[in-house]
């Protein structure tokens, strides 16, 4: 008999009591005195809204530092045009965002290195990649905390705990590696010229010839930047394709990123969205009101819990809804079968 996974939900109107939940939740029963501790988080892109903050962030560091551990606040560089595609910018931005010592009580330390090319490889030989590229503070980190904003996200359907290990922690490289299949289709007809997503494009793959869009598809990563910059929907995925195989690519870095290593997880059900934390509040803006806070040792039970909790809030499937063509299932199906933990789960409530 499988025994299911404990899952802690707190409602965001306790969201004050976060310090007192974690410590029930045992979300450090895993770090020992003197582990460097990597808090991955999203910092917020410029002009986002969503991202998780600061003063929860400094309730799971004072939890940290009570087991007399080294906690700091993380991520890595992005792959799309932004401030956060290198460690100079992405630290500005963490500042600006307030994830200060002052206000978290740890230091910011970006993954990857300054131009978002330091990593390690990491071997893992299962279906799509023999070996992986994970930012290389990632990968010398001794345990993790993942604090994930979970919300809706336009290649994988949601975005939570899984995608913040897999596509969180990748190098540049890395993510290029898991967005590769996912390259968008490109419909001229609805093309009026403007060049917004030639701006937005980071790998300079689109252009404009005869006042309409072409691309070059042996430079598009499929970061999806296109598809979001563009107004007239002249991108689209191949969701048969596409999406399956980069939530199932995410899911095998996440394998990488947690082999031999420990770790707990907190999704925060707040600020529900349409898009990723990556795009701004124009496009941004929640769909649904805030629900609370999940938290967990099983990332795959913790990222169900989400799913089910937020679907049932709504009173539908609020991903299906806002990605008919999306099963963001698969991500959750291939992580238990790749052994990252259990869709199995029993929801305590705090």
């Amino acid at each position: 008999m499988i025994v299911p996974s404990k899952v802690y939900f707190l409602s965001w109107s306790r969201r004050t009591e976060l310090y007192d939940f974690l410590k029930v939740a045992g979300i450090v029963e895993h770090v020992k005195a003197g582990n460097f501790l990597a808090i991955k988080i999203h910092f917020g892109e410029d002009g986002n809204e969503g991202y998780i903050k600061p003063k929860y962030v400094s309730s799971v560091v004072k939890i940290c530092k009570e087991k007399a551990a080294y906690p700091f606040l993380t991520d890595a560089s992005t792959i799309y045009v932004g401030k956060r595609s290198d460690a100079y910018h992405h630290l500005l931005i963490a500042n600006k965002h307030g994830f200060t010592i002052e206000k978290c009580g740890c230091p910011v330390i970006i993954a990857d290195g300054i131009r978002g090319n330091a990593e390690k490889k990491v071997e893992i030989n299962l279906k799509y990649f023999k070996s992986l590229y994970i930012a290389h503070e990632i990968y010398n980190a001794d345990s993790f905390i993942f604090m994930s904003h979970f919300k809706g996200h336009e290649i994988t359907g949601f975005g939570g705990t899984l995608k913040n290990i897999g596509m969180g922690c990748g190098s540049k490289a890395g993510k290029y590696a898991m967005h590769h299949s996912s390259k968008p289709l490109v419909r001229q007809e609805f093309c009026i010229g403007c060049g917004v997503c030639v701006k937005n494009c980071s790998q300079k793959a689109l252009c404009l010839v005869n006042k309409k869009i072409v691309m070059n598809k042996r430079k598009c990563t499929g970061c999806g930047q296109c598809m979001v910059s563009c107004a007239l929907k002249v991108f689209k995925l191949n969701w048969n394709e596409g999406s399956v195989a980069v939530q199932e690519k995410m899911i095998e870095y996440a394998v990488g990123v947690l082999k031999d290593k420990n770790g707990a997880y907190i999704n925060f059900l707040n600020h529900i969205s349409k898009y990723c934390d990556c795009f701004s509040c124009a496009k941004n803006s929640p769909l649904m009101y805030d629900v609370g806070i999940i938290a967990g040792v099983d990332p795959v039970a913790v990222d169900q819990a989400s799913y089910d909790v937020v679907n049932k809030a709504f009173g539908k499937n609020f991903f299906k809804n806002i990605y008919p063509e999306i099963d963001p299932t698969i991500q959750l199906n291939y992580a238990e079968k790749l052994g990252l933990g259990s869709r199995n789960y029993v929801l305590i409530e705090y």
